[in-house]
């Protein structure tokens, strides 16, 4: 029986390889595939218990961190001109 840390692991790379094919133009059904397989995974590993969905969104978020860098960037701060000119 492997470990929790194994099929996380696991679970990061489907997630990295889900990432990059998106990232390269990868074809929507290859893509929605690819989805597809690691939204079963997710699943199986929440019905049986072995993780749970805080642990899930945890993997995720820093999977596309990895891809796409972080959710929210810091803005530069605003001259009083663009401050005008936002506002």
């Amino acid at each position: 029986m492997k470990t929790k840390a194994e099929i996380l692991g696991e679970l990061r790379s489907m997630l990295g390889d889900v990432f990059t094919a998106k990232a390269s133009g990868e074809s929507y059904g290859r893509l929605a595939r690819a989805h597809g397989y690691v939204d079963g995974y997710m699943r199986a590993l929440l019905d049986a218990g072995f993780v749970t969905k805080g642990e899930l969104v945890e993997v995720v978020n820093a999977e596309r961190e990895k891809s796409s860098g972080p959710a929210m960037r810091p803005l530069a701060e605003l001259s009083d001109a663009d401050a005008v000119v936002a506002a």
